[in-house]
């Protein structure tokens, strides 16, 4: 489950936060609960969004709207279906 909070917003304390890719690793392995902080630029976020959920964040600190890509990945990854499925018939 992804949580996506706004910057002013409380944490939760038994959250992880974490600032790099190989941070955000250790820590979802270690079974914590990993929060980031997205850039301000909106092209930035999105893209730290996702590669922040595959490494294994589960709270994104941000004011963007970076919704559709983090369940983009968690649909990639499986932990959720697709919103919308497509079959391609040539």
């Amino acid at each position: 489950m992804t949580i996506v909070i706004h910057p002013d917003d409380e944490i939760d304390p038994a959250w992880a936060a974490a600032s790099s890719l190989s941070e955000v690793s250790a820590l979802a392995q270690a079974g914590r609960t990993v929060m980031v902080t997205l850039p301000e630029d909106e092209t930035e976020a999105v893209a730290a969004a996702a590669a922040f959920a595959w490494a294994g964040a589960t709270v994104f600190r941000t004011t963007h709207q970076v919704r559709q890509a983090l369940d983009m990945t968690e649909v990639l990854l499986g932990r959720r279906s697709p919103a919308l499925t497509r079959r391609g018939l040539a």
